[in-house]
């Protein structure tokens, strides 16, 4: 029994017994005959205890009453949870995602659920999924937060993150004007032209064809923002235990790749899953 509702009974019950202990049998006596001005003051007597046990009756009803809000609203929270319990999920643990244990660090903030993609320029598979990434993200849920992790599996890996980086403060402090644009530049460098853009140099052409000045390029090439964003990377790659790419990182809890999902069109599927998991945290 809640404290609520023990003292809302303690209560009832001193009021019942103080009515029953007014309400006690004296014991028998002769009966006297009143006078009228004695019967006068009887009745107002009895008025007067009526109106105290009619107060009375009033004050258990009052307190009975504002017992049932704590059982009922007890009784909303459970149906809701239950509500929450029974819902059903398509894709299943183990065949379509895996958990990371424990749960790791995000590349952003708490403020939103973050969808991680971990990539490599020089990765087919990850230029293949470009379009149904951007696709995603056209319609993505607003508290959803995407971003990329670029792999560094080798020196030449590593050589395209600090290009990928380069790349994304360029476009937050506006000297890139379209980053979506350049992005596709650099994948078709390398896989349709056969630039593997190997250099520092052969990376800072690229860069001008989108116009960004020499000075601008080198600057934040060798910036500390570009190399402090490359230890990041690099330390959650290995939280995330990165074999391969591309591969989905939901909220450093959920990872997944188009193979587990089926296609990259149901990886989308599981990815939204995942964070409507999450949403209900």
């Amino acid at each position: 029994m809640n404290k609520q509702i023990w003292i809302s009974a303690l209560a009832t019950l001193t009021l019942f017994t103080a009515a029953c202990s007014k309400q006690e049998v004296a014991p028998a006596e002769e009966p006297i005959a009143a006078t009228a001005d004695q019967t006068e003051e009887l009745a107002a007597a009895d008025a007067v205890e009526n109106a105290a046990s009619q107060a009375e009756s009033q004050v258990v009803v009052e307190e009975s009453a504002a017992d049932v809000e704590p059982e009922a609203t007890a009784i909303v929270l459970a149906q809701a949870a239950d509500a929450s319990a029974a819902r059903t999920w398509q894709f299943k643990e183990g065949k379509n995602f895996t958990r990371l244990v424990p749960t790791q660090p995000t590349a952003g903030g708490a403020d939103k659920i973050e969808v991680a993609e971990i990539f490599m320029y020089s990765c087919p598979h990850c230029y293949s999924l470009e379009p149904y990434i951007n696709k995603w993200l056209s319609s993505k849920d607003p508290s959803v937060r995407f971003v990329r992790i670029p792999a560094v599996f080798n020196e030449l890996a590593k050589t395209h993150a600090q290009l990928y980086y380069t790349e994304v403060f360029l476009a937050q402090n506006g000297t890139l004007k379209d980053p979506i644009a350049f992005r596709e530049m650099v994948f078709e460098e390398f896989h349709r032209k056969g630039n593997h853009l190997t250099s520092q140099v052969a990376i800072q052409r690229v860069f001008a064809r989108a116009g960004v000045s020499e000075d601008d390029f080198t600057r934040t090439w060798s910036s500390f923002e570009v190399n402090q964003a490359l230890r990041v990377a690099a330390d959650l790659a290995r939280r995330y235990n990165v074999t391969s790419v591309p591969m989905v990182v939901v909220n450093g809890k959920y990872r997944t790749d188009a193979a587990s999902a089926g296609s990259p069109e149901k990886l989308f599927e599981v990815v939204d899953e995942l964070t409507a998991r999450e949403g209900l945290r």
